[in-house]
């Protein structure tokens, strides 16, 4: 299926209804093409990115939430490649923190120069 930016863009701006109805459609048309073994996977993924944008107060926020799953997924590749790496190499593995263990930041509030 070819991607057309500018019919879709339009269709967003101008019959949301329709452009979500066509998302939808797409991305179960993208789903059931997929091997079978994999599409169990894939549905309960587009389950938890419909969450999080359900949860999103914008689409920024919904953009900003799925960039955190991205990265979550990514380290979390990372570590279990680094570890089987470790374990082929036969050499010990450093510890990797969990997403829990963490540190945490504190968000800093700016005010507005408007």
């Amino acid at each position: 299926m070819e991607f057309d930016w500018e019919t879709w863009s339009t269709l967003a701006r101008d019959d949301p209804e329709e452009f979500e109805r066509r998302r939808i459609a797409a991305i179960e048309d993208f789903i059931s093409r997929a091997p079978s073994e994999n599409q169990q996977r894939l549905r309960g993924l587009q389950f938890r990115i419909d969450m999080e944008r359900e949860r999103s107060s914008s689409p920024l926020g919904a953009c900003i939430r799925m960039n955190r799953m991205m990265w979550e997924s990514f380290s979390d590749l990372r570590n279990a490649l680094e570890g089987l790496t470790a374990e082929l190499e036969g050499a010990p593995r450093e510890p990797v923190l969990s997403r829990q263990d963490m540190p945490k930041a504190q968000v800093l509030p700016f005010r507005g120069s408007r």
